[in-house]
């Protein structure tokens, strides 16, 4: 039996606990550092599993690492668990309904991801206690993903420095192997204080916060015009001062986040955001408070895990799905938008039971991800894995509710076996695992990972006022 069957084997048997694991951390919900029962619920089956397991990793309380094994290579697979904001949704239907009203949901497939990395890590370390292989796997439990930077934080003090190979995965609507750029981010809220009075009996008395806002939304806009055209620039007004009219607002906030295609870009561009806040601010007689929230490096693709982990995905294989999956997936399409369906009917899809060919020219993905930050610091492999109906959008109602799918479940399993055999692929043979990192060393091109977040910033699961 080669590798990849005794693997299968560790995933199959241990098939049902995972399921059960990714359905209650769906069921948690739990968004940016507050993802307190899903990280403990990983961790406790980390060390059911052997593990051990190291709690609130560098001061954040849903961090952890759980390791197994001694020694080089050091193998790191990547996990997350957070949800979404607003998402809330009930499973299993096909409409649109909340499963509490103004709850959260994992709109990202979070709870899929961080138990197919779980299952990966699991079955890599029976295989090394049953094939005497040597080294170190170490499951990175990273919260805040969606916005939060939790992988930012983590490598800003050097939690990945041991590591040699990274791998991760992400749920998707296509099977295959990652290879592509995405763009480096950040954001922070700006806080507008003025001063109330009556609007109507004494206006001029008043320093409107709110119109701060409202101009620098508008000095934001015409800068647009001004930036390299990749570039990207959004936000979202937290405070609007209150909800009376009539009376002039004393403070009022908005948040901006940043993206460009270079950390060093997203710099230059927040510098003039700052400036474009301080001008409202005088323009309207407040005061401005700036505060950094978070930030995430652009990505950098590995060719080398790349290619060895499409092998892997192709030796394995895609899975099948019955009749019941995809009338389900059907149904699901049908409540797309008029423009969605569109693509489906080019397409003519409804799931992915087939690996998608490997691109060896890295293509550019205009989202973010703080994985971004690892593939600085270390080479890192990538695979994105079938787990709802094709079209699906990421952040979508429709996403939530295929979260706890069948489909969503066999696509857990199959990440965790490419990444299995992918990580025990670079273990059983060291001259991969310098091949990646003299690539990773070409790609950077002399420059030197040094994070957007500053020194002072903390990680919060909301903004700090």
């Amino acid at each position: 039996m080669t590798y990849h069957g005794t693997i299968s084997n560790i995933i199959e048997e241990k098939k049902q606990q995972l399921i059960e694991i990714s359905d209650q951390i769906w069921g948690f919900a739990e968004t940016r550092y507050e993802e307190f029962h899903s990280a403990e619920l990983l961790c406790t089956k980390l060390e059911e599993e052997g593990f051990q397991v190291q709690r609130e990793v560098d001061g954040i309380k849903t961090a952890f690492i759980g390791s197994y094994g001694s020694g080089s290579p050091v193998i790191a697979i990547l996990g997350e668990y957070d949800a979404l904001f607003g998402l809330s949704q009930k499973s299993g239907v096909t409409v649109k309904e909340e499963l509490a009203s103004g709850g959260n949901g994992h709109g990202c497939g979070h709870n899929l991801l961080g138990v197919g990395s779980l299952a990966a890590a699991i079955a890599i370390r029976y295989y090394m206690e049953q094939n005497g292989l040597k080294g170190t796997v170490k499951y990175y439990g990273c919260p805040a993903e969606e916005g939060g930077g939790g992988k930012a934080f983590m490598a800003r003090t050097g939690v990945f420095q041991d590591v040699d190979i990274a791998f991760t995965w992400h749920p998707w609507d296509e099977n295959l192997a990652y290879n592509a750029t995405m763009l480096a981010t950040c954001q922070a809220y700006f806080k507008f204080k003025g001063k109330s009075s009556h609007a109507s009996f004494n206006p001029h008395l008043g320093r409107s916060a709110l119109d701060a806002v409202e101009l620098m939304n508008v000095g934001a806009n015409f800068l647009r015009e001004h930036i390299i055209p990749e570039a990207r620039l959004h936000y979202a007004i937290t405070n609007t001062g209150g909800l009376a009219p009539n009376v002039v607002q004393a403070e009022a906030e908005v948040l901006y986040k940043l993206r460009a295609p270079k950390m060093h870009q997203v710099k230059e561009i927040l510098e003039r955001i700052y400036n474009v806040a301080e001008g409202a601010a005088l323009m309207t007689g407040t005061e401005v408070e700036i505060q950094f929230d978070a930030a995430s490096a652009d990505l950098i693709p590995n060719i080398t895990l790349g290619t060895l982990m499409h092998d892997q995905f192709t030796k394995i294989g895609a899975v099948s799905y019955t009749k019941e999956e995809f009338d389900f997936a059907e149904a699901i399409q049908a409540t797309f938008s008029e423009e969605q369906k569109k693509v489906l009917r080019k397409s003519n899809r409804v799931l992915s039971d087939t690996i998608n060919s490997y691109n060896k020219k890295p293509d550019f993905i205009a989202a973010s991800t703080d994985v971004g930050d690892v593939s600085w610091l270390v080479p890192t492999g990538q695979v994105y894995v079938n787990t709802f109906a094709f079209g699906t959008l990421p952040h979508s109602w429709q996403l939530v509710a295929q979260g706890k799918s069948s489909i969503a479940h066999k696509g857990i399993l199959l990440a965790g076996k490419v990444i299995a055999a992918s990580a025990i692929e670079v273990m059983q043979n060291p001259e991969l695992i310098q091949k990646a990192k003299d690539e990773h060393k070409e790609q950077l091109e002399g420059e030197v990972y040094k994070s957007l977040i500053p020194a002072e910033t903390k990680p919060a699961s909301v903004r700090l006022t």
